[in-house]
């Protein structure tokens, strides 16, 4: 799948959020990468042979303070590989990006992993 195809399903994934956290997403930017680099493996704990489906980068909702304005945007990053592993049709893939930005926007609102597992987002 080209990065453009990729991008879309991406897009589709997002279109597909329930409105509450397509409301709650402000300075909020989402990008497609194809891997995680050796760097984002080791900060993120993985195991040689482990997929990273995404990660969010940023000051979470429930950290931020008065003085939190005039910042870049939070990032989430979409790894393609990972996503094109599990996901045999592009209808598959779709799934797996939303739930991976569910996951991710979860990050972003403050919650933590023990918690987003608890949620069934994990």
């Amino acid at each position: 799948m080209t990065r453009s195809e990729f991008q879309n399903v991406v897009s589709q994934a997002l279109e597909e959020l329930p409105e509450e956290f397509q409301q709650a997403i402000e300075n909020l930017d989402v990008q497609v990468r194809w891997a995680p680099t050796a760097a984002e493996r080791r900060q993120h704990g993985l195991r040689p042979g482990t997929d990273l489906f995404g990660a969010y980068l940023g000051i979470p909702l429930t950290k931020r303070t008065h003085g939190y304005s005039m910042v870049a945007p939070d990032l989430i990053v979409i790894y393609q590989r990972s996503h094109e592993r599990v996901g045999r049709t592009t209808k598959a893939m779709v799934a797996q990006a939303r739930k991976t930005l569910l996951h991710e926007i979860g990050h972003y609102m403050g919650i933590d992993e023990d918690r987003l597992h608890e949620l069934g987002m994990g």
